[in-house]
Protein backbone atom coordinates (compact mmCIF):
# COMPACT_ATOMS: atom_id res chain seq x y z
CA UNK A 1 0.00 0.00 0.00
CA UNK A 2 1.44 3.15 -0.96
CA UNK A 3 1.89 6.32 1.60
CA UNK A 4 -0.32 9.19 0.81
CA UNK A 5 2.00 12.53 1.04
CA UNK A 6 0.63 14.90 3.56
CA UNK A 7 2.96 17.23 3.06
CA UNK A 8 5.66 18.33 0.58
CA UNK A 9 8.29 21.28 1.20
CA UNK A 10 9.98 22.40 -1.79
CA UNK A 11 13.02 24.81 -2.08
CA UNK A 12 11.61 26.70 1.15
CA UNK A 13 13.30 30.06 1.75
CA UNK A 14 12.62 32.52 4.25
CA UNK A 15 14.80 35.43 5.05
CA UNK A 16 15.07 38.20 7.86
CA UNK A 17 16.84 40.63 6.01
CA UNK A 18 20.43 39.47 5.61
CA UNK A 19 19.67 35.94 7.48
CA UNK A 20 18.46 32.68 6.06
CA UNK A 21 16.10 31.29 8.39
CA UNK A 22 15.24 28.91 5.90
CA UNK A 23 17.68 27.80 2.85
CA UNK A 24 16.43 25.72 0.64
CA UNK A 25 14.65 23.07 2.23
CA UNK A 26 13.07 20.22 0.95
CA UNK A 27 11.09 17.54 3.17
CA UNK A 28 8.08 15.34 2.81
CA UNK A 29 5.72 13.98 5.39
CA UNK A 30 3.82 10.61 4.78
CA UNK A 31 0.93 8.76 5.99
CA UNK A 32 1.02 7.02 9.06
CA UNK A 33 4.27 8.37 10.40
CA UNK A 34 5.95 10.61 12.98
CA UNK A 35 8.89 12.70 11.48
CA UNK A 36 11.59 14.15 13.86
CA UNK A 37 13.13 17.26 13.12
CA UNK A 38 16.22 17.75 14.95
CA UNK A 39 19.11 19.97 14.94
CA UNK A 40 21.06 23.29 17.24
CA UNK A 41 19.34 26.35 18.86
CA UNK A 42 18.82 28.59 15.53
CA UNK A 43 18.76 25.96 12.47
CA UNK A 44 15.68 26.90 11.43
CA UNK A 45 13.19 24.11 12.88
CA UNK A 46 10.45 26.62 14.38
CA UNK A 47 11.01 29.13 11.44
CA UNK A 48 10.10 26.20 9.32
CA UNK A 49 6.80 25.09 10.99
CA UNK A 50 6.32 29.12 11.18
CA UNK A 51 6.17 29.35 7.39
CA UNK A 52 4.28 26.05 7.04
CA UNK A 53 1.54 27.28 9.47
CA UNK A 54 1.29 30.50 7.68
CA UNK A 55 3.05 32.62 10.65
CA UNK A 56 5.28 33.71 8.24
CA UNK A 57 5.61 34.08 4.53
CA UNK A 58 8.06 32.18 2.28
CA UNK A 59 10.57 33.92 0.93
CA UNK A 60 9.94 31.48 -1.99
CA UNK A 61 9.60 27.67 -2.66
CA UNK A 62 6.03 25.41 -2.41
CA UNK A 63 4.29 23.97 0.34
CA UNK A 64 1.77 21.18 -0.66
CA UNK A 65 -0.74 19.96 1.77
CA UNK A 66 -2.78 17.17 0.57
CA UNK A 67 -1.76 18.09 -3.01
CA UNK A 68 -3.31 21.59 -2.70
CA UNK A 69 -0.63 24.28 -3.22
CA UNK A 70 -1.05 26.41 0.45
CA UNK A 71 1.99 28.87 -0.30
CA UNK A 72 1.07 32.15 1.44
CA UNK A 73 -2.05 31.36 2.50
CA UNK A 74 -3.06 32.88 5.69
CA UNK A 75 -2.75 31.11 9.21
CA UNK A 76 -6.00 30.66 9.65
CA UNK A 77 -7.01 29.11 6.36
CA UNK A 78 -3.94 26.60 6.80
CA UNK A 79 -5.58 25.86 10.20
CA UNK A 80 -9.04 25.21 8.91
CA UNK A 81 -7.62 22.87 5.96
CA UNK A 82 -6.11 20.79 8.61
CA UNK A 83 -2.41 21.86 9.91
CA UNK A 84 -2.64 21.73 14.00
CA UNK A 85 0.32 23.06 15.85
CA UNK A 86 1.65 23.68 19.68
CA UNK A 87 4.19 25.96 20.76
CA UNK A 88 7.40 26.27 22.58
CA UNK A 89 6.02 28.78 24.72
CA UNK A 90 2.84 27.57 26.06
CA UNK A 91 0.07 29.26 24.92
CA UNK A 92 -3.23 28.92 27.12
CA UNK A 93 -6.28 31.38 28.14
CA UNK A 94 -5.04 30.98 31.57
CA UNK A 95 -8.26 32.88 33.42
CA UNK A 96 -10.54 29.96 31.07
CA UNK A 97 -11.05 26.73 32.40
CA UNK A 98 -9.54 23.65 30.98
CA UNK A 99 -12.83 22.45 29.31
CA UNK A 100 -13.01 26.23 28.41
CA UNK A 101 -9.53 26.29 26.26
CA UNK A 102 -10.50 23.36 24.97
CA UNK A 103 -14.15 24.11 23.16
CA UNK A 104 -12.93 27.63 21.68
CA UNK A 105 -10.44 25.56 20.06
CA UNK A 106 -13.07 23.98 17.80
CA UNK A 107 -12.82 25.15 14.16
CA UNK A 108 -16.58 25.59 14.18
CA UNK A 109 -15.81 28.48 16.69
CA UNK A 110 -12.64 29.85 15.22
CA UNK A 111 -14.53 33.34 13.66
CA UNK A 112 -16.41 33.40 16.78
CA UNK A 113 -14.77 31.34 20.11
CA UNK A 114 -17.42 32.59 22.96
CA UNK A 115 -20.27 31.28 21.07
CA UNK A 116 -18.16 27.76 21.94
CA UNK A 117 -18.74 28.95 25.84
CA UNK A 118 -22.91 29.32 25.58
CA UNK A 119 -24.79 26.51 27.28
CA UNK A 120 -26.25 25.23 23.31
CA UNK A 121 -23.15 24.07 22.64
CA UNK A 122 -23.69 20.72 24.20
CA UNK A 123 -21.58 18.85 21.17
CA UNK A 124 -18.65 21.10 22.37
CA UNK A 125 -18.69 20.37 25.67
CA UNK A 126 -18.98 16.85 25.10
CA UNK A 127 -16.19 16.93 22.44
CA UNK A 128 -14.11 18.70 24.47
CA UNK A 129 -14.58 16.43 27.46
CA UNK A 130 -13.83 13.40 25.07
CA UNK A 131 -10.22 15.22 24.20
CA UNK A 132 -9.25 15.69 27.67
CA UNK A 133 -10.13 12.43 28.74
CA UNK A 134 -7.58 11.18 25.74
CA UNK A 135 -4.92 13.03 27.16
CA UNK A 136 -5.87 12.52 31.15
CA UNK A 137 -7.09 15.59 31.95
CA UNK A 138 -11.03 15.06 32.79
CA UNK A 139 -10.58 15.70 36.65
CA UNK A 140 -8.78 18.79 36.17
CA UNK A 141 -11.83 20.52 33.45
CA UNK A 142 -13.27 22.81 35.97
CA UNK A 143 -9.72 23.97 37.26
CA UNK A 144 -8.34 27.52 35.68
CA UNK A 145 -5.50 26.68 33.63
CA UNK A 146 -3.14 28.96 35.80
CA UNK A 147 -3.65 26.29 37.70
CA UNK A 148 -2.32 23.36 36.10
CA UNK A 149 1.41 21.56 36.44
CA UNK A 150 3.93 22.38 33.61
CA UNK A 151 3.34 19.05 32.21
CA UNK A 152 -0.60 19.19 32.31
CA UNK A 153 -0.29 22.49 30.76
CA UNK A 154 1.62 20.71 27.48
CA UNK A 155 -0.94 17.97 27.76
CA UNK A 156 -4.08 20.98 27.45
CA UNK A 157 -2.05 22.73 24.29
CA UNK A 158 -1.81 19.22 22.53
CA UNK A 159 -5.73 18.67 23.08
CA UNK A 160 -6.95 22.25 22.29
CA UNK A 161 -4.36 21.38 18.54
CA UNK A 162 -6.40 18.53 18.44
CA UNK A 163 -9.56 20.46 18.57
CA UNK A 164 -9.32 21.17 15.25
CA UNK A 165 -9.01 17.59 14.10
CA UNK A 166 -5.79 18.12 12.55
CA UNK A 167 -4.71 15.97 9.75
CA UNK A 168 -1.17 17.15 10.14
CA UNK A 169 -0.03 17.66 13.89
CA UNK A 170 3.14 20.24 14.79
CA UNK A 171 4.63 19.54 17.91
CA UNK A 172 7.19 22.55 18.79
CA UNK A 173 9.19 21.33 21.05
CA UNK A 174 6.63 19.41 23.73
CA UNK A 175 8.51 17.73 26.11
CA UNK A 176 10.68 21.35 26.80
CA UNK A 177 10.87 21.75 30.70
CA UNK A 178 9.29 18.40 31.62
CA UNK A 179 10.68 15.84 34.26
CA UNK A 180 11.47 12.40 33.31
CA UNK A 181 8.27 11.44 34.64
CA UNK A 182 6.51 14.03 32.62
CA UNK A 183 8.40 13.17 29.65
CA UNK A 184 7.38 9.71 29.70
CA UNK A 185 3.36 10.33 30.14
CA UNK A 186 3.98 12.26 26.81
CA UNK A 187 6.04 10.02 25.07
CA UNK A 188 2.68 7.78 25.94
CA UNK A 189 0.25 10.58 24.64
CA UNK A 190 1.89 11.36 20.97
CA UNK A 191 2.12 7.54 20.47
CA UNK A 192 -1.84 7.24 21.16
CA UNK A 193 -2.32 10.85 19.18
CA UNK A 194 -0.71 8.93 16.04
CA UNK A 195 -4.09 6.86 15.74
CA UNK A 196 -6.28 10.37 15.92
CA UNK A 197 -4.13 12.09 12.93
CA UNK A 198 -2.49 11.46 9.59
CA UNK A 199 0.94 12.38 10.74
CA UNK A 200 2.76 14.12 13.10
CA UNK A 201 6.02 16.33 12.76
CA UNK A 202 7.82 16.27 16.14
CA UNK A 203 10.28 19.43 16.74
CA UNK A 204 12.89 18.30 20.11
CA UNK A 205 15.53 18.47 21.98
CA UNK A 206 15.34 15.42 24.08
CA UNK A 207 17.21 12.59 21.70
CA UNK A 208 15.61 9.81 23.68
CA UNK A 209 12.39 10.53 23.13
CA UNK A 210 12.86 11.84 19.38
CA UNK A 211 14.68 7.99 19.05
CA UNK A 212 11.76 6.31 20.33
CA UNK A 213 8.69 7.68 18.67
CA UNK A 214 10.20 8.56 15.17
CA UNK A 215 9.95 6.35 11.97
CA UNK A 216 11.80 9.24 10.06
CA UNK A 217 14.43 12.34 11.24
CA UNK A 218 15.30 15.31 9.60
CA UNK A 219 18.61 17.47 10.98
CA UNK A 220 19.06 20.68 10.04
CA UNK A 221 21.91 23.27 10.75
CA UNK A 222 21.87 27.00 9.66
CA UNK A 223 18.40 26.83 7.94
CA UNK A 224 19.21 23.36 5.44
CA UNK A 225 19.00 20.11 5.83
CA UNK A 226 21.90 17.84 6.40
CA UNK A 227 20.75 14.71 6.38
CA UNK A 228 17.77 12.35 6.75
CA UNK A 229 16.76 8.59 7.47
CA UNK A 230 16.02 6.57 9.77
CA UNK A 231 16.89 7.29 13.77
CA UNK A 232 20.17 5.21 13.76
CA UNK A 233 21.18 6.88 10.78
CA UNK A 234 20.67 10.07 11.62
CA UNK A 235 21.90 10.28 15.14
CA UNK A 236 24.73 8.19 14.23
CA UNK A 237 25.46 10.76 11.05
CA UNK A 238 28.98 12.81 11.58
CA UNK A 239 27.39 16.16 10.39
CA UNK A 240 24.71 15.22 13.27
CA UNK A 241 27.46 14.34 16.01
CA UNK A 242 29.04 17.82 14.44
CA UNK A 243 26.54 20.02 14.29
CA UNK A 244 24.08 18.84 16.85
CA UNK A 245 25.69 16.95 19.11
CA UNK A 246 28.81 18.37 19.60
CA UNK A 247 30.84 15.34 18.88
CA UNK A 248 34.05 17.04 17.26
CA UNK A 249 35.91 13.78 16.41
Amino acid sequence: MTSESILAVQGLHKTFGGVKALDGIDLQVWSNEILGLIGPNGAGKTALINTITGFYRATSGSITFRGRDITGLPLHEIGRLGIGRTFQNIRLFKRMTVLENVMVAFKAHVTNPLRALSGRSASAHARAMELLDFLQLTDKADMPASALSYGDARRLEIARSLAGQPTLLLLDEPAAGMNEAETEQLTADIQKIRSSVKAVMLIEHDMSLIRRLSDRIIAMDYGKKICEGTPAQVLSHPEVKRAYLGDES
